[in-house]
């Protein structure tokens, strides 16, 4: 789990993703055909959001891997894996006030999941808040977001150059 001090914004989550691609080994990355990411379309990372894509993009070139975006629809949370990790962790905590940042990180290191702890990071970073694409840049990007035919705002693959 990744936590950040201010803001959750696209660069975070991208960043996150960079970081967690750093911790695989190179055995691990060669064996790596196409990442699937399951999104949960919020504000800061949907198919729409021109930040986050743009950093989509810039990633799969670097990495060199395509990833898929695979989007749940609103309202159907009670799909999504991390909501139910997020729940695991509301009941772990059992209304303990969360007053501070050490607080908070050691409730959600403590926890476990189907037996495992969570490896956690904290970002110190400080994310600006509403950075978005010209329509004239995102008018270049959006060739290279392959979208499904009859799932465009669900299902989103992006090739590495």
């Amino acid at each position: 789990m990744n936590f950040v001090l201010l803001l959750k914004t696209s660069d975070f989550i991208v960043d996150s993703l960079i970081e967690w691609w750093n911790t695989i080994t190179p055995e691990q990355r060669i064996h790596t055909e196409l990442i699937q990411i399951k999104v949960d379309n919020g504000p800061e990372s949907s198919g729409i959001r021109t930040q986050f894509l743009n950093r989509m993009v810039e990633f799969v070139d670097e990495i060199k891997t395509p990833i898929q975006l695979l989007y749940y629809p609103p309202y159907h949370s009670k799909y999504n894996p991390i909501e139910r990790c997020w729940g695991i962790l509301e009941q772990h905590w059992n209304g303990s006030k969360l007053v501070d940042v050490t607080t908070m990180l050691s409730w959600a290191k403590s926890m476990t999941w189907k037996g495992i702890h969570p490896i956690l990071t904290l970002s110190k970073t400080v994310y600006q808040k509403g950075i978005s694409l010209t329509k004239k840049a995102m008018k270049v990007l959006e060739p290279r977001l392959q979208r499904n035919s009859l799932l465009p705002k669900w299902d989103i693959l992006i090739q590495p150059l």
